[in-house]
Parts: structure tokens; sequence; C-alpha cells
């Protein structure tokens, strides 16, 4: 539209009714959000690298549905911002935003789905695929003192096809008393400075091994880890050269000066009740909502841009 014809345009809003200014901004809703989420991918940024070949310095070729392109000087290929990451056939893009404010606030697939005014099938599917690469931000090392537990939950298939189990009825409990394998175990391990690492190790308690692939590579050399009695942290300890101090939590102790585990205790006790209001979910994605929960935790993400930065794997910008 020329200059004129949108100036004319304009003196005519204010003969609009309440209703039909009302169908304008909702005419308008998608294309404003797609400007904030063009400036959210695009302001103060460099040109990204090809997701191809890996090439830097490509040059601008046009638009691609509001967002940037570019065609790597190398391969020839054209790309966006988005290509290569986990939003890039992910429609409706002008809504994106006004879905992370509401995953901010952790509403149900089927509110946020409402709110925004899109499919349940397509709610639940954003919500993995922002998540996807959002829960690897993490912290390199935990330093200082390093606590370490774990967090049981019922092992869930909801949403397979095929169980390999009698299904349970509204999650229902176990067959067992205690730990066993009907249960998955969650590693949690977490510093002093609020720094933390989780790992779904699979059913049943943690083992040695499990310890060694998990929790040493993220474990600084003079790290102090503290745990509950448990012999497998123990055997890891001992056999990794890490030193340890432990709390014989079954015998009433719960503090030896520095040495507890109520800070990780804190950060189990804080994901169940935040979990609770899904109503369960899948064990398969537990590992998204882990990371979920961190980035909301201690509001480490406060924005819907600086979420959807993290799900395109842009961690420190």
């Amino acid at each position: 539209m020329d200059g004129k014809r949108f100036a004319k345009w304009m003196r005519q809003l204010p003969l609009l009714s309440k209703g039909q200014r009302g169908k304008l901004m909702e005419a308008l809703g998608p294309a404003l959000g797609l400007d904030r989420l063009r400036e959210a991918i695009e302001v103060n940024r460099p040109a990204p690298c090809c997701p191809a070949c890996e090439a830097e310095r490509p040059y601008r070729h046009g638009r691609l549905r509001g967002l940037q392109r570019y065609r790597c000087r190398a391969c020839g290929k054209t790309f966006t911002a988005l290509s290569g990451t986990p939003l890039s056939r992910l429609r409706h893009r002008g809504k994106w935003l006004d879905y992370l404010d509401k995953m901010l606030d952790a509403h149900s697939v089927r509110a946020v789905a409402k709110a925004v005014e899109v499919h349940r099938n397509t709610s639940f599917r954003w919500r993995h695929r922002f998540l996807e690469l959002a829960k690897h931000d993490r912290p390199q090392r935990l330093n200082g003192i390093a606590e370490a537990d774990e967090l049981f939950l019922l092992e869930s298939q909801k949403g397979s096809r095929q169980l390999d189990r009698p299904a349970r009825r509204r999650g229902g409990v176990a067959s067992k008393r205690g730990i066993s394998h009907e249960h998955v175990c969650i590693l949690v391990a977490r510093d002093r400075t609020g720094q933390t690492h989780d790992f779904v190790t699979g059913r049943g308690a943690v083992t040695t091994p499990q310890l060694h692939r998990h929790l040493l590579p993220v474990l600084d050399p003079d790290v102090l880890l503290v745990t509950d009695a448990h012999a497998a942290y123990r055997a890891f300890a001992r056999e990794a050269g890490i030193s340890h101090e432990c709390v014989n939590l079954r015998a009433g102790e719960r503090v030896r000066g520095a040495v507890h585990v109520r800070n990780v205790n804190a950060y189990h006790r804080r994901f169940r009740q935040w979990l609770a209001r899904f109503h369960g979910v899948a064990s398969r994605y537990l590992p998204n909502y882990l990371g979920w929960q961190w980035a909301l935790d201690g509001s480490r993400i406060a924005s819907p841009e600086r979420f959807l930065r993290a799900a395109m794997g842009l961690f420190h910008t």
C-alpha cells in the first residue's frame, strides 16, 4: 500500500465501531507477533552459519515467510536463522511468542491451545519442539560442594500404543512396596550456587556405572560430593577419586555442619509440585520437563524472547 492510500485509511480509523476495531486488532495479531518474532531472532545477531556445510559469511538473499533468508557462498544453499533447528518447519510463527509466554506460566496443553487458538495436537508438538534444545542449557561443571540424590517417579507409558504391562487407571500405584523397576530414577546434582544437572538413569535404583556415565562428566575434579549413604555413591567416589561425604538419613542424620542434601531435596520438592499440575506425563518426555523446570527455576528464563532463543540453541544471547 502506498503512502497516500495508507494515510487515507488511517483517517478512517476513528469511524470504526467497537466491534470493527476488535476485528481489526484480531486480524493484526499474527502480523504483530511475526514482527516480535523477527526482532527476537534477528536484531543484534550476526548472520548464522550454513546448516548444511557450516560455512560462515553467507549473504542476504531476500526474505522467506517474514524472516531474512541467506545463501551460502560455499554450497549455494539458502536458509534462515531457523533452518536446522527443531523450529524450522513449524507453522503459525506469529503465535509462537504468545505460546511461549504461556509456557513460562506452565499452563496445560489444552489451556495454551485455547489461549493462542491452535489445535491441542499442535500445542503438544510445539511444547516439545521448544524444549528439545532448551533443555540442554546447563552449566559445564558443578563446583565447590555439590549435592546428589535420586528422585523416583512411577513409570508411565502414557500415549504409547503398546504397553509392556497391564494398563493402570489414573496413574495407579506400584504393585510392590518401595523402589522397584516400576519406578523411573531421576538423578539430580546441584551445587551450592544453584547450578543443576539432572539425568533420567532408567528404571530402579541408581547404579555405580550409571553414576560414572552421567555424573562424573559434570563434576569438577576438586568438588566435594555430598550424598546419602547409598553404597553406589561411595563406590563411585572411590573409583573416580572424588572427595565424598554422606549423611545417614535412615539413622536420622540430616545435617553435619555443611554436609547435607537439603538443597537438592528442596529442588526435588519443587519439581514434584510443579509436575503435579500436568496430571501425569509420559516417562519418555521426562528430560524435556526437567529442562523446562530448570529454565523456570529462579526465573532463569523470564521472557518469551529469551525462551525462543534457547529453543534455537542460542543460550548466551
